[in-house]
């Protein structure tokens, strides 16, 4: 896999984590640790991203 096909990959994983925190926000059923662990998930992926997009330049 390519270092662009990877990051696309990265963000796309990441506006599907987007969504599901948009969706997850409108439910007022829904507990404060599954938000928390959504967004956990969204800032690692954006951490590695990142991590990639310094290295390869």
């Amino acid at each position: 896999m390519t270092i662009e096909a990877h990051l696309a990959t990265l963000e796309k994983k990441h506006g599907v984590l987007e969504q599901e925190l948009h969706t997850a926000l409108l439910q007022p059923s829904v507990q404060d640790q599954h938000i928390a662990d959504i967004k956990r998930r969204k800032l690692r992926l954006k951490d590695e991203i990142e991590k990639i997009r310094s290295s390869s330049h």
